[in-house]
C-alpha cells in the first residue's frame, strides 16, 4: 500500500519540476523586456534603436537585481525602464503562481491515479466475464458445435461473483469513473493469447465443479502470475502512466491484498482498500509538505548556506537542496515525526533519486541542522513515543 516515503518521494518530483518551471519563468520574463523594447516596425516614427537597447539594458539589469535581492535600485527615473520592469516582475510572479498550483494539483492527481489503476485491474475480471458472455452467446448461434474448453465455468467462479457483487467495488468504480472502455481490446488480447492457452487455466475448466479454496486460487493465479508479469499489459500501463515503474509495487499490493480478502465468509458489504490507512491525514502530510517547502524556500536556502560555508552552495546538486529544504520542512512543521525518521527518510531517498555522494553529504548537513535547530528550541516534537526527539 502506500506509504509516506512514497508521498516524499512524489512531492520531491513535483518540488522538482517547480523549480525548473521557476528558470523557464525567469527567461520568459526576460522576453518580455525585449519585446517592450523592440523597434516597432510598424510605426511612422522612426525608432532610436541604441536608445531602444540601452532602455533594454538597464531594464534587464534591474530585473535581475530584482530576482536575486527582491528589490531593485528605485532611483531610476526613465518610466519606460521602471514600467518594463513592474511588469516583467508580475509576468513572472503570475507564473510562478500558475506553475504553484499547477504541480500542486498534478501531484495529487499522479498519487490518486494510483488507486485508479488498482480499482481499473481489478475491473479486469468483469471484463472477462463480459467477454466469455459474448463468446457463448455467439456459439448458440453456430450451426455446427465446436469442440473446445468449458469457459463458462469461469463465470460461475465464486469469487469473481463475490467481487463483481462487492458494493464498495461497484460504488468506486462509479464514482471514479473507471471503465477500460474502447481499451477494452487490449484485455480481449490477453484473454485470447495468455489466459485461454494457459495450463492452470485449462486444467481448472477439466473439472464441473470446484470448491471455493480452488475458485480463489484460480482468481490469485491470474492476477499474480498472468496480469502483473504479461509484458504487453505492463506496457499498456506505462502508457498510461510514465511512473508505472514506481507506482506497480503499490498496486499491486492493494490488488493482492484485495483478492486475498475474498475469503467465503467475507460479506458483500466488504470495504474495498484505501489507498494507505489514512489517506485524508496523508494527503494533508503531502500537500503541507509542498506547499510549505515552496513558501519558504529562501528561508530554507539561506539556512542551508549558513551551514555548509565550506562548500559553494551553488556546486549543491538541485535535487539534493531540495531534499535538504524538504528535510528541514518536515522538521519545522511536522510535530509529530520524530527528526531521526525524517533523517532517514531523506537519505534513503538520497540513495534512489540523487548522486553516489549525495548520502554521505546530506547525512552530515542534516545531523548539524537538527542538532543546531534542536539546540535553539526550533525543533519542538509533541505525541505519544517523542520523548527523545534529538
Amino acid at each position: 500500500m502506500l506509504n509516506r516515503r512514497t508521498l516524499r518521494i512524489k512531492a520531491m518530483q513535483a518540488i522538482y519540476a517547480y523549480m525548473q518551471a521557476e528558470g523557464s519563468d525567469y527567461l520568459l520574463a526576460l522576453d518580455e523586456i525585449e519585446k517592450d523594447f523592440a523597434p516597432d516596425l510598424n510605426s511612422m516614427v522612426v525608432q532610436d534603436r541604441k536608445k531602444l537597447e540601452g532602455q533594454k539594458k538597464i531594464a534587464t539589469l534591474l530585473f535581475k537585481e530584482w530576482y536575486e535581492t527582491r528589490q531593485f535600485d528605485t532611483e531610476e527615473t526613465d518610466k519606460d525602464i521602471i514600467d518594463a520592469v513592474n511588469s516583467a516582475i508580475r509576468f513572472y510572479q503570475t507564473q510562478l503562481k500558475k506553475d504553484f498550483k499547477v504541480y500542486g494539483s498534478q501531484m495529487v492527481q499522479a498519487v490518486e491515479k494510483i488507486y485508479d489503476h488498482y480499482l481499473s485491474i481489478l475491473q479486469i475480471t468483469d471484463v472477462l466475464v463480459r467477454l466469455i458472455e459474448n463468446e457463448e452467446e455467439k456459439k448458440a448461434t453456430r450451426f455446427t458445435e465446436k469442440k473446445e474448453p468449458n469457459y463458462k465455468l469461469f463465470l460461475h467462479n465464486q469469487v469473481v461473483l463475490k467481487l463483481l457483487a462487492n458494493k464498495s467495488y461497484q460504488q468506486r468504480l462509479i464514482r471514479r469513473n473507471i471503465n477500460w472502455g474502447s481499451d477494452t481490446d487490449q484485455i480481449r488480447q490477453w484473454y485470447k493469447n495468455v489466459l485461454k492457452p494457459n495450463e492452470t487455466f485449462l486444467a481448472y475448466l477439466t473439472n464441473s465443479e470446484h470448491t471455493y479454496e480452488e475458485d480463489h486460487e484460480l482468481v490469485k493465479f491470474i492476477y499474480k502470475d498472468l496480469i502483473f508479469k504479461d509484458e504487453t499489459l505492463q506496457k499498456y500501463f506505462e502508457e498510461q502512466d510514465m511512473n508505472w515503474a514506481e507506482n506497480k509495487p503499490i498496486v499491486k499490493s492493494l490488488v493482492n491484498k484485495t483478492i486475498k480478502s475474498l475469503e467465503e465468509t467475507a460479506s458483500d458489504d466488504l470495504p474495498l482498500l484505501d489507498l494507505s490507512p489514512n489517506w485524508e491525514d496523508d494527503k494533508v502530510f503531502f500537500e503541507d509538505l509542498y506547499n510549505q517547502t515552496i513558501q519558504e524556500d529562501a528561508t530554507y536556502e539561506a539556512f542551508i548556506t549558513g551551514q555548509i560555508k565550506n562548500w559553494d552552495v551553488e556546486r549543491v546538486a538541485l535535487l539534493d537542496k531540495i531534499i535538504l529544504k524538504m528535510a528541514l520542512c518536515e522538521m519545522h512543521i511536522f510535530r509529530s515525526i520524530p527528526v531521526k525518521v525524517t533523517i532517514n527518510e531523506y537519505i534513503e531517498i538520497s540513495k534512489i533519486y540523487s548522486t553516489p555522494k549525495s548520502k554521505q553529504f546530506i547525512n552530515g548537513v542534516l545531523d548539524k541542522i537538527a542538532q543546531e535547530l534542536t539546540d535553539k528550541g526550533n525543533i519542538r516534537k509533541s505525541g505519544r513515543g517523542l520523548i527523545d526527539n534529538k
